[in-house]
């Protein structure tokens, strides 16, 4: 099947392109929600992240607090490369799981940290959404309450948007109206429709 990796930089706006994809009848996996998934209680990757950070990273209900987590691999390398180890096969291998069950042209994944796991052979087409970097913070900040510099934090920690559009094959602009938008998402679909395997 002919696989799509949708990704972007915080706050690119990922989530409206994979939803509008969805209303064409389009699979989407969502690697976010695969990750979610993984850490929920008597799940082996959070029994794999306690091991490695300790209890100090639950909840008093025994789920992950991933406002700590989040806290400690933005503050040490080494731990964020820990966790990454722990947790990017295991969404890679259920990503895979999920492919193949379905019937469809192709695929849409969304991959925020694809070309951060360097994993772009993964998938067929790298479709990158984009915005400026401006935006990006004015949207994170309504959207999750966050300072600009814990929002910079997590920009700084993904690829540079040059080089995440230096991997794209596609590039969709969200700067745009929705209209903008859907007009873009309607023009890959038909693209992506003849690149069938």
């Amino acid at each position: 099947m002919y696989k799509v990796g949708l990704t972007g930089g915080i706050g690119s706006g990922k989530s409206v392109v994979a939803d509008l994809f969805k209303q064409l009848s389009v699979p989407v996996i969502d690697a976010d929600v695969i990750a979610h998934a993984l850490v929920a209680p008597k799940q082996i990757a959070l029994q794999r992240i306690i091991d490695v950070f300790g209890v100090e990273v639950l909840t008093a209900t025994g789920e992950l607090n991933r406002a700590i987590l989040r806290e400690i691999i933005f503050n040490d390398p080494v731990k964020k490369t820990l966790l990454e180890q722990i947790m990017h096969p295991l969404i890679y291998a259920e990503i895979d799981a999920q492919v193949s069950t379905l019937q469809a042209p192709y695929v849409m994944i969304a991959i925020p940290l694809l070309i951060e796991t360097k994993m772009q052979s993964f998938v067929q087409h790298i479709l990158v959404v984009d915005c400026p970097v401006a935006l990006q913070i004015q949207r994170v900040k309504s959207r999750d309450k966050l300072n600009d510099s814990q929002i910079m934090a997590i920009i700084n920690s993904q690829v540079s948007r040059a080089e995440r559009l230096s991997q794209a094959d596609s590039i969709i602009d969200n700067t745009q109206s929705l209209a903008g938008l859907e007009q873009q998402v309607h023009r890959l679909h038909a693209k992506f429709l003849k690149q069938r395997q």
